[in-house]
């Protein structure tokens, strides 16, 4: 029987008699790549809250998947035991956080369960634009914020520049800001001094009835739902019987506990504490992120605030390459959407692909994130399609609909306008790359708003572009072009009326679904042939010519042909009249006719794959 993957300690009660004076909850936030999972590490090497041997870079960072590719997708808190220089006990409850634009709905849960946030910046690189976005939520939730200053040991360091870009970006006094290096451990006691010092412990409730904050949550195939709460007021014990405010639920306490970094029971969860908490839950959809806990016989009056709803901004169809999993993927993306609430599913169909589901996601690494888990965590054998926004379809009629699958766009007469989402995005980049990045945001059909100089090396672009344009190639290419120093934050900006297209692929004058988008008028030709001559390489050759079209409206807009395999028939006709080869030439000529009348063709599964992962426009 295989273990758990959850290790438990089994220290009795490691939070007894604690007081609330001395509980300390919080985030470390931070853009992309500048320390955020290291400072966590020193933490619990310089707190002893890890033994040695069990110690291995990016702790707090559980999945494979994270470590391979350095950064953080799941926010992980742990409850770290400090003796501060005053000679008290504090527990710190810190809450690690991604960092990727992708994933800030994961920022936004995390900070709505802390009282401060230590604010990371890297020495090298300065305040970057998710730095500035993620500081807006923290000012959102009201937090007390830390800012670090990361990275001092390194030769590019510019302690100096950081400093004033605190002040002038984000409007932080500079003499707040503590220097410090994850890596080689300068200035963690200062950082621990300050969480103790400047951050406030929770605040008394008003009342002692039971409200906990259900921050994320996981699936155990072993013990069911697990909850990862926040207790605003009264305490979780077990054997309590607990309700959920949202469905009105109720569920007895098998085990609660705290993360230390390991799950470790105790013997409850008081005001202001952060833990863990498993009820007896089995179905994953029972249990929502944001919900309020409270107690099933003294509930409270209302539930705490949760959080918004996360519309998804990207959708792809997602099917099993064995239809016959069609279940068990099903089951999957259930137990998945338990500690991703971004990610949402529907199930649809396809001529080409089978039975599947239809798919939303926050972005184009939110959706490589959920098929690599899918793959990895749950064993599934995938296909997806290609990515597609959400567009709003104005017919003639009146009506208005909204599409996020190109099949379902109606037919063009009866369509009045199609609207499109678009985006506002602010790129902070050095400024000898601002010229390339002017011309690339006019590339991807974007309006350049405004040009800010943040000092006397970088500036700030606000711009505004169609969302598809984005979530395909965008961010790959300014990257590419900046060398890795620009950076990027985006936020819904409504919607343009656009020029839009559905162009559909066929082969063998056959439709093939799975390839069918929506592209703008102007783009049809080239992203048409760049499909065709992909299909050409991948697709086999048959004993008859294939055409391989992109249509657009009834008219063909890019072709390619896979060239017929031959049998060389005349191979032993050995002399004669040159009308013996012509003969025998015309027999084969018209069996390729009829069989190209009745021949099928045959796409390969992993067609759908390399043709799926083609991102350029």
């Amino acid at each position: 029987m295989p273990k758990s993957p959850f290790r438990r300690c089994h220290t009795p009660n490691p939070c007894r008699s604690l007081l609330i004076t001395h509980i300390r909850n919080f985030s470390i936030i931070a853009h992309i790549d500048h320390g955020k999972s290291t400072l966590a590490d020193r933490f619990l090497q310089h707190t002893k809250s890890i033994d040695e041997r069990r110690f291995q870079d990016q702790l707090l960072d559980n999945m494979d998947l994270e470590r391979e590719r350095g950064i953080t997708i799941k926010s992980h808190p742990v409850a770290i035991r400090y003796a501060a220089r005053n000679g008290e006990d504090y527990v710190l409850n810190l809450i690690d956080t991604p960092g990727h634009v992708d994933f800030s709905y994961e920022v936004s849960r995390s900070l709505a369960a802390c009282e401060g946030a230590l604010l990371l910046i890297d020495a090298a690189q300065g305040v970057q634009a998710q730095t500035i976005a993620n500081v807006n939520l923290a000012i959102r939730e009201k937090l007390t914020i830390i800012p670090v200053i990361n990275k001092i040991d390194l030769p590019a360091a510019d302690v100096d520049l950081c400093l004033e870009q605190l002040e002038e970006v984000l409007a932080i006094p500079a003499e707040e800001a503590i220097l410090a290096s994850a890596k080689d451990g300068i200035g963690i006691d200062d950082i621990l001094e300050a969480i103790v010092d400047r951050i406030p412990a929770p605040s008394e409730p008003a009342h002692s009835q039971v409200q906990a904050l259900v921050f994320d949550s996981v699936y155990d195939a072993f013990r069911g739902v697990v909850n990862f709460v926040r207790v605003r007021s009264g305490s979780i014990k077990r054997g309590d019987q607990i309700k959920y405010c949202s469905n009105g639920l109720s569920s007895e306490i098998k085990e609660v506990g705290l993360f230390r970094p390991a799950m470790t029971p105790a013997d409850e969860l008081a005001t202001g504490s952060v833990g863990y908490v498993i009820p007896n839950v089995k179905t994953p959809e029972d249990s929502r992120i944001g919900d309020t806990i409270t107690s099933k016989h003294n509930p409270c009056t209302e539930p705490l605030p949760g959080f918004k709803d996360v519309r998804p901004m990207v959708y792809s169809g997602i099917y099993p390459i064995d239809t016959g999993d069609y279940e068990t993927l099903k089951q999957s993306m259930s137990k998945l959407c338990l500690n991703d609430s971004a990610f949402v599913f529907q199930a649809e169909t396809s001529v080409a692909l089978g039975f599947g589901f239809r798919c939303g996601f926050l972005g184009l690494l939110h959706m490589e994130i959920v098929q690599e888990r899918l793959r990895r965590e749950y064993g599934m054998d995938i296909i997806t399609t290609y990515p597609s926004v959400i567009y709003r379809v104005f017919q003639k009629s009146g009506e208005q609909v909204e599409i996020d699958n190109p099949l379902y766009l109606p037919d063009p007469s009866t369509i009045d306008r199609i609207e499109e989402p678009l985006v506002h995005a602010s790129i902070i980049s050095p400024s000898v790359y601002i010229g390339s990045i002017m011309n690339l945001i006019m590339e991807k059909r974007g309006i350049c708003l405004q040009t800010v100089t943040v000092d006397q090396n970088h500036v700030m672009m606000d711009a505004e572009l169609p969302l598809h344009e984005i979530v395909i190639d965008f961010y790959d290419k300014l990257k590419s072009i900046s060398r890795g120093y620009a950076s990027m934050d985006y936020e819904p900006a409504g919607h343009q009326v656009a020029p839009l297209v559905k162009m559909e692929i066929r082969v063998n004058d056959e439709p093939v679904d799975a390839f069918t988008s929506i592209v703008h008028r102007d783009y049809a030709h080239t992203r048409g042939k760049l499909l065709a001559e992909k299909l050409k390489e991948i697709i086999p050759r048959h004993l008859f010519k294939i055409a391989i079209q992109a249509f657009v409206g009834g008219k063909v807009v890019a072709r390619e042909t896979v060239g017929a395999m031959r049998k060389d028939v005349t191979a032993k006709c050995y002399g004669g009249d040159i009308t013996r080869k012509r003969k025998l030439l015309e027999k084969q000529k018209e069996g390729k006719k009829r069989m190209k009348q009745v021949g099928k063709v045959s796409i390969p599964q992993d067609a759908f794959v390399k043709v799926l992962q083609t991102k350029s426009n």
